[in-house]
């Protein structure tokens, strides 16, 4: 089957989503390009470099739920076709790839595109009932709402906030990381953790570190965020200091361990000849860490 890079970046063109028919017309359309989702993973074509590789709507297997990403540059449609994880979604001349494995690979504009279509992928195939009264809901807005014909709820894509925090030593020379039970203790990393109800980003921030490192912080600055599909989070990325870097322990639970990096420690870390792992460059712990690292 013919294969097409994906383009660099794409208008999301949320106006047209309740137009009538969008996506039946767009899938008869041969202009129209597709990017399918099965589970977290999406085609990815090496050759000459690195590219989301977009098939034609007829390539398509049955048993696509379809949602509308956007126009390209030529005004073309792209679309979305989400299977579930374990789904023969088509054959295409391309390795099926994660974010985690090949996002750092792509151009910003196509991971941007890789993942939305993993967060609205999975929240498709995953969320088609109800959580108020069990019906089947019915997919709107191309893809981007469902309503429920029981209740009449609407029902919408979910986005849990979470704070990731890198913390720095009360001198500012010295990084305080921690290997998550989850690794193994093979990668050292920023702190991270979900906003519970009612509470502010700075709450958040005092309860998760305080939690997890034992230390208490000040000097809490925003830097950034990052979509997060894993499962369904927008990352919030800040530095903060610790107030005494004597109190920075292990919970013992979540992180295994904490441990103060310097400065030299951390450059290698980053060019991966370091002792321990630290997260890959598509993360947004990646760049909380390279900015302090390059802020000297």
């Amino acid at each position: 089957m013919p294969v097409h890079s994906a383009p660099a970046r794409i208008d999301r063109s949320a106006e047209e989503r309740d137009a009538p028919g969008l996506l039946e017309t767009a899938i008869a359309d041969p202009a129209t390009r597709v990017l399918a989702v099965r589970g977290d993973a999406a085609p990815v074509a090496a050759d000459p470099a690195p590219a989301l590789a977009l098939v034609e709507p007829g390539d398509v297997r049955d048993g696509a739920t379809w949602a509308f990403l956007g126009r390209d540059a030529s005004g073309a449609a792209v679309l979305l076709a989400a299977f579930p994880q374990d789904a023969d979604a088509l054959l295409v001349d391309a390795e099926w790839s994660t974010i985690r494995t090949s996002g750092a690979l792509l151009p910003a504009g196509q991971l941007d595109v890789l993942v939305v279509a993993v967060a609205l992928g999975r929240w498709l195939v995953d969320a088609p009932f109800c959580p108020a009264c069990g019906s089947r809901t019915e997919v709107r807005q191309a893809g981007w709402s469902r309503l429920c014909p029981g209740c009449g709820r609407e029902h919408f894509p979910r986005t849990d906030p979470a704070v990731i925090v890198a913390i720095t030593s009360a001198d500012g020379e010295r990084l305080l990381l921690g290997a998550n039970a989850s690794w193994q203790g093979r990668m050292y990393s920023c702190f991270a953790g979900f906003v519970e109800a009612g509470e502010s980003l700075e709450t958040t921030i005092h309860r998760e570190i305080r939690e997890e490192a034992g230390v208490r912080v000040d000097g809490i600055r925003y830097l950034g965020s990052q979509p997060w599909p894993y499962p369904r989070s927008l990352m919030l990325g800040f530095h903060a200091a610790a107030v005494d870097d004597t109190e920075a322990r292990a919970d013992g639970t979540e992180i295994l361990d904490v441990r103060w990096f310097t400065r030299e420690e951390i450059g290698e870390g980053l060019a991966g000849r370091g002792p321990v792992a630290l997260p890959g460059a598509v993360s947004i712990a990646h760049r909380l860490i390279r900015a302090w690292y390059e802020a000297a």
